[in-house]
């Protein structure tokens, strides 16, 4: 591939969801089926994880989600669950809202987002999550949010939920009655969040365990589907796709690590942060060593090349490394810090279209 897949910041794209859904645009956008924005109710599911290239390889396996109006629109940059679920709740780009990747540079500490976390531990009290993010969610309006209970009181959800109104489920079968309960009430609006694509795509890659667990969701959907009211709409939507890595693990070449003072991001969107006075002979080395696998960039070339949005504030600006080196190829860049329970398989984070597309889909009764 000789170029990345850059958000459709100015229309098909995740941040532009929950705008035309909720500010009544005058002109809704073509890529919106109508039926969203003609409904009296709408449920609005993220599936975390669901690519749009895996869907269309899988249609067998999704029949609910396949037969359903839409099609794909982009992610963010990077094309990771932190970002992106800030842009969707919050409609604003990562280069405005400031949630700039999954692990983010704060004061010479790492933040990692959706942990709230840093080399020191739960660091809630420390970095406050509103201040973090400021900007309501959901155009400053109140919905209902359908989440796991465990996430209610996370300093993620601090960040990019503030003001909403939660519901917590436990297992998937109690997402769908919390979701049946706030249609009784009339709720105009409610979000829900599962999250079970991603944690399998990581964990397995994309073989016969991502097929089981689409199967699951479809039917999920199908559920979910089943009970709506008549006028009430459901639409899908995801917060990026993957790429099945497995032991396709680059350490940074000696050249590059010596002018490296530590690192942010994630595998597949490594920011390197230079030692004092490097970083235009990182750069120079980081080209020379890794650009076989990876576009590698400088903070201010992403920014000029509009990978953040038309507009970046300071304080994200302030977030992002030196150099990134954002894989082209199936592979992930290692970072001794960034360690999780177990190895990750299928991976997430770069600009490759298979990361990049989602789907956006509307189904009805």
């Amino acid at each position: 591939m000789d170029n990345p897949v850059l958000p459709d910041y100015a229309g098909a794209c995740i941040a532009n969801i929950v705008p035309a859904l909720l500010d009544g645009a005058v002109d809704p956008p073509a890529w919106l089926p109508a039926a969203a924005l003609e409904a009296d109710q709408v449920v609005f599911l993220v599936l975390d994880g669901l690519g749009w290239e895996q869907l269309q390889a899988r249609p067998h396996v999704a029949p609910t989600l396949s037969a359903m109006v839409g099609g794909p629109i982009t992610s963010v940059t990077p094309t990771t669950t932190a970002t992106a679920l800030t842009s969707i709740a919050t409609g604003l780009t990562p280069g405005e809202h400031g949630v700039v990747g999954y692990r983010v540079a704060v004061d010479h500490e790492v933040l990692n987002i959706l942990r709230w976390t840093t080399a020191q531990g739960d660091a809630r009290k420390r970095i406050d999550p509103h201040a973090f993010q400021p900007t309501s969610a959901f155009c400053s309006q109140r919905p209902c949010i359908v989440t796991k209970a465990e996430f209610v009181t996370s300093g993620f959800s601090g960040a990019h939920l503030g003001g909403v109104r939660f519901t917590g489920y436990r297992v998937p079968s109690t997402l769908i009655v919390e979701i049946r309960h706030a249609l009784k009430a009339r709720e105009p609006f409610i979000y829900a969040y599962y999250d079970g694509i991603d944690k399998v795509a990581h964990e397995y890659g994309l073989a016969d365990h991502y097929d089981a667990e689409l199967q699951a969701v479809d039917r999920l959907v199908a559920d979910v589907l089943a009970e709506l009211p008549g006028g009430a709409v459901l639409v899908v939507t995801a917060d990026h796709g993957q790429v099945s890595v497995g032991e396709n693990l680059i350490d940074l070449h000696p050249d590059v690590a010596a002018h490296v003072s530590f690192q942010s991001g994630e595998g597949r969107f490594r920011w390197l942060h230079a030692r004092p006075g490097r970083s235009d002979a990182l750069a120079e080395a980081a080209l020379v060593r890794h650009s076989d696998t990876a576009w590698v960039r400088e903070r201010d070339q992403t920014i000029d090349d509009g990978w953040w949005g038309p507009k970046v504030t300071d304080a994200a600006r302030q977030r992002l490394g030196d150099v990134a080196l954002v894989a082209r190829a199936d592979v992930s860049y290692v970072d001794a810090a960034d360690t999780g329970p177990f190895k990750l398989i299928g991976r997430h984070g770069s600009l490759t279209a298979a990361e990049m597309y989602v789907p956006l889909l509307v189904g009805e009764v």
